[in-house]
């Protein structure tokens, strides 16, 4: 039996399309919330488990994984040593947890809690039989339930002159929610054996910040203008923002973190399971196309 957080979630909508297109014959035991739209699930076909609860309860979660003998955890990495503990407790041989590259950040808001999930994660796993296997996607994107590429596009279609910080040359490498469906259903039908402790799953190529306005831009049928501005200028103005509001809103390491390239290789994916995401430049014209049509435009 399979055992699966998040599944109804952006990505893991995805990834139970794999399932249902694979005709996944073993039971889906499938822990949601008390307000998930569980209509794809009930409408897969599949042999499937609905089981609503809280994954902060140790005992719920541990009830959760009796007779499993595999987890695909996507909801959140907060929750992975629940997870695994849990998992560890009931025998089960493999666990796949989606986390993140945010965990490579300089900056400790955006990577400190999630490394010290992952120390500990270490730490309860030593010596331990489970199979642990770690996929890190970056930006996903791919419609507009995403919370990164769908407040661009909001954005830029909102303001005619729109203000890039560092000049709009910060890196990233956006991954498509199709692609990582796809990529955790690989993995899962994969032997444990043969599975590498992590994976990066990026998309194509690396674009910079401007670019990617310009595409969401074009894509829309808009003309803006593009403001450039120094990195230091919006760190300035997101410390005057901190002292103005008494320490209450801090985007400090944020504004930073403009400046900080996001991009990642995924050749190990690749090579092991043929991962081989679409382009962003694909992805993001279905993107704006969805926005449009949700727009009645």
């Amino acid at each position: 039996m399979l055992l699966v957080t998040g599944i109804t979630g952006h990505t893991g909508r995805y990834f139970l399309q794999e399932l249902i297109d694979h005709k996944y014959e073993d039971t889906i035991r499938c822990i949601v919330r008390e307000n998930s739209n569980t209509t794809m699930l009930e409408n897969s076909g599949l042999k499937i488990e609905k089981i609503v609860g809280d994954l902060n309860d140790k005992e719920f979660v541990n009830a959760c994984m009796k007779d499993a003998n595999a987890v695909m955890h996507i909801f959140s990495i907060r929750h992975s040593l629940n997870i695994v503990e849990a998992a560890i407790k009931n025998n089960v041989p493999r666990a796949i947890l989606v986390h993140t590259t945010g965990i490579y950040s300089k900056f400790k808001a955006a990577s400190g809690e999630y490394k010290i999930i992952e120390n500990k994660l270490q730490d309860i796993v030593k010596k331990q039989q489970i199979k642990i296997t770690i996929l890190r996607p970056t930006m996903i994107y791919g419609d507009l339930c995403d919370h990164n590429i769908s407040k661009f596009i909001k954005m830029v279609d909102s303001l005619r002159i729109f203000p890039v910080i560092n000049y709009g040359n910060g890196l990233i490498q956006p991954v498509n929610a199709r692609d990582l469906g796809k990529a955790y259903y690989s993995v899962l039908v994969m032997s444990s054996e043969k599975l590498r402790q992590e994976y990066i799953l990026s998309g194509v190529k690396p674009i910079t910040m401007l670019d990617t306005f310009k595409l969401i831009s074009n894509n829309l049928g808009k003309k803006t203008t593009f403001i450039s501005f120094p990195l230091g200028f919006g760190v300035f103005l997101a410390r005057v923002l901190k002292v103005i509001t008494l320490g209450k809103v801090d985007y400090i390491e944020k504004v930073q973190r403009m400046g900080e390239d996001r991009c990642f290789p995924h050749e190990d994916a690749a090579e092991d399971f043929g991962y081989s995401p679409i382009s962003f430049e694909n992805g993001i014209k279905m993107e704006v196309k969805e926005y449009l049509n949700f727009q009645g435009r």
